[in-house]
């Protein structure tokens, strides 16, 4: 039986080493980092990345520090369990609750680059009720179109994750999801995308609340995109990927 805490969190129970699921989730359910702040959030193994993620090895900041040590333990399979199980933790949130999934990592892949439509719905189920969010960096194909915009109407926020101000604009287009977009170091001021759409700092980036208390990512009818400027070991290559476009 593997049995781990992390950090103040009560992580997932596999009752063997080896699992059939080739992906692996873990549980936290008070989260101490500053920025999110004392809410559950969830990790999902390395492997859920989707190959088209212009982050992935390029400045990602969860490759980097405290978290890139957690993040390589549940991709190894040291900490975390199965899918089953984390949808059980998260039945065990109570009404309302605001929780992030996957601080890092992606949704559930049924091959590189689609999105699984059936676990992210059955996610979706068991977050009813509940204030969950998240981010996803998947290509925006019809199948994956759907996948997301079936989640964020059964109340499961899945933000498209955007890595220019054009980019965020295709986004937006689609309408099927709130959009998110990475920023230049230092960015503390509002912007707008080159359509005219409001860009919004993340107040926690900006160390004035943390995402337990704003809760804006949530919202999966924003008209604004919520924009991260780049931090950790990796942000002046993430910053570089904000300008390889016009904008």
């Amino acid at each position: 039986m593997l049995t781990t805490t992390s950090r103040g969190g009560s992580a997932l129970r596999a009752a063997s080493p080896a699992r059939a699921d080739p992906f692996t989730y873990h549980f936290t359910r008070l989260s101490r980092n500053v920025k999110t702040g004392p809410m559950a959030v969830t990790t999902t193994s390395v492997n859920s990345c989707p190959p088209n993620c212009g982050l992935k090895r390029n400045g990602c900041y969860a490759e980097s520090g405290p978290l890139a040590l957690h993040w390589r333990a549940v991709s190894a399979g040291a900490r975390g369990s199965t899918f089953d199980e984390l949808l059980r933790e998260i039945r065990t949130l109570r009404r309302h609750a605001l929780w992030r999934h996957n601080q890092a990592g992606d949704l559930t892949p049924s091959s590189p680059g689609v999105i699984d439509a059936g676990l992210l719905n059955r996610l979706a189920m068991a977050n009813r009720g509940r204030r969950g969010f998240t981010y996803t960096h998947y290509p925006s194909t019809p199948k994956n179109q759907t996948a997301i915009l079936n989640a964020n109407r059964l109340g499961f926020t899945v933000n498209l994750s955007a890595e220019t101000l054009g980019q965020a604009d295709t986004h937006a287009d689609l309408g099927i999801a709130p959009v998110v977009v990475v920023l230049p170091q230092g960015t503390a001021k509002p912007l707008r995308t080159p359509a005219g759409r409001p860009v919004i700092v993340c107040p926690a980036s900006l160390g004035n609340t943390d995402c337990l208390n704003c809760g804006i990512c949530q919202q999966r009818d924003r008209a604004a995109i919520m924009g991260f400027p780049a931090h950790g070991a990796g942000a002046k290559r993430v910053q570089a990927l904000f300008f390889k476009e016009p904008s």
